[in-house]
């Protein structure tokens, strides 16, 4: 009976490691990732190229690179974004002066109505990194 279990935790895992990578497989060409590789520290920002059975294909400073399955241990993917990151406001106000007198602390101003307008534009931060892909660890070895 353990061997079974064992059998079908293996089975399990299998499946659940081709289910992640088929998440992988959904993204679009051109999303961003971020690539933790096995025993290297520094994770690799890249885009999306293509995906096979074995390898990711991204594209990193403009050139291709294919890293082996095995290879990564996990696959974040930055959700694609709907719209623009940028916001722009524009404000007019008109606002009726009184009239002033001779002895007004501005010269040469008579009353009367005034304009003003601002304008800003805001920048959105990028949404956060997902974890799409996450490699399982390799079964027990065999005694």
């Amino acid at each position: 009976m353990p061997k079974f279990i064992a059998i079908l935790i293996t089975a399990l895992a299998v499946f659940a490691a081709d289910d992640a990578w088929t998440k992988v497989r959904a993204l679009k060409g051109g999303a961003e990732l971020r690539i933790v590789r096995k025993d290297v520290r520094q994770p690799i920002l890249a885009k999306m190229d293509e995906l096979t059975d074995s390898s990711l294909v991204v594209v990193v400073k403009n050139e291709q690179v294919a890293i082996p399955r095995d290879e990564i241990e996990r696959i974040d993917a930055r959700p694609q974004q709907s719209g623009s990151r940028m916001t722009k406001e524009t404000k007019v106000g008109r606002q009726d002066e009184p009239s002033r007198d001779v002895a007004s602390p501005k010269p040469g101003r008579d009353g009367g109505p005034s304009n003003s307008s601002s304008s800003s534009v805001a920048f959105g931060s990028k949404p956060d990194f997902e974890t799409v892909y996450r490699s399982l660890a390799p079964p027990p070895a065999k005694k």
